[in-house]
């Protein structure tokens, strides 16, 4: 592809990246919860699902969904209840952050707080993102040239995208970590975590009334 047609790939997909999603909302928690370092694995889940969409993209599944109102409608609803657990979930755990929170990620584990649990949720998020479907579906397109190698193309644009969407979700997850000493009783309060969730089900919901 032309290089100014990467440039500006490059900067839509800084957009997107740095817009608060599902994805931003799921490292800020991570983090503030867990320390930076458990939500880099959520945040390597998170574009590994990037990755699955790119590859379903190029696979022609596209076609499919816009071909088939029954596909779309199954993967829109699956995706919207999905987002709509996860707030569900961030309003239960509202109710037991009255519990100071650690600024170190204390003793074992807990198995939803293992790096295999955050990178699977982190999946999860990326698969059923709506931002990133729409931005994979409708702009990766624009920007393929037919005249060249189609497996190069989608390589570096899929290569930017991940490149630029862990580097997002990692300072997302620094910058949540430095402000969380200083805000640490607004976070006890559990006000984060009903804005977090909040936020899920707004996704989920307005993911419910996306067209095909």
């Amino acid at each position: 592809m032309p290089i100014t047609s990467y440039w500006l790939f490059v900067g839509f997909a800084l957009a997107a990246s740095f817009t608060p999603g599902p994805a931003v909302m799921l490292s800020i928690h991570n983090a503030m919860h867990f320390g930076w370092r458990r939500a880099l694995w959520s945040s390597l889940g998170n574009v590994s699902g990037l990755l699955v969409l790119t590859l379903l993209s190029a696979l022609g599944v596209n076609a499919v969904l816009h071909a088939s109102a029954l596909a779309f409608n199954v993967l829109k609803v699956t995706g919207a209840l999905y987002l709509i657990w996860l707030g569900v979930q961030q309003w239960r755990g509202a109710s037991r952050a009255i519990r100071e929170i650690p600024t170190t990620y204390p003793g074992p584990a807990a198995p939803q707080r293992t790096p295999r649990a955050l990178y699977m949720k982190g999946m999860g998020v990326a698969l059923t993102n709506p931002k990133a479907i729409a931005f994979i579906a409708a702009l990766f397109p624009q920007f393929l040239s037919p005249s060249r190698p189609m497996t190069a193309q989608y390589a570096t644009l899929t290569g930017t995208f991940m490149l630029i969407s862990l580097i997002t979700l990692s300072a997302y997850a620094g910058l949540a970590v430095l402000t969380r000493k200083r805000l640490r009783a607004w976070f006890s309060s559990g006000w984060v975590q009903r804005v977090s969730g909040s936020v899920f089900c707004a996704f989920g919901l307005g993911l419910m009334r996306l067209h095909r």
